[in-house]
């Protein structure tokens, strides 16, 4: 069986790079290490707004999500 624990996946989808750039602190102080994906397309003002994806390791996922679930003001978790 392959060991997908390096396998990225997404936690949060944001609206900009700054926002991003929060959510990727936010998770690095407690030892997640955390990519942001789409920041070239979130800036582009077209009739489709752009998103940032927020990307962890699999094996990280479960500690990214509860982070982010208790960050978030009415705890809702994910966009």
């Amino acid at each position: 069986m392959p060991d997908n624990s390096q396998e990225l996946v997404v936690v949060k989808s944001v609206r900009d790079e700054m926002e991003a750039a929060m959510v990727v602190a936010l998770l690095e102080r407690i030892g997640v290490d955390a990519v942001a994906d789409g920041g070239f397309t979130a800036g582009f003002r077209a009739e489709a707004p752009g998103e940032v994806a927020i990307r962890v390791r699999r094996e990280d996922e479960a500690a990214a999500r509860q982070a982010l679930d208790g960050a978030e003001p009415d705890g809702s978790g994910e966009r």
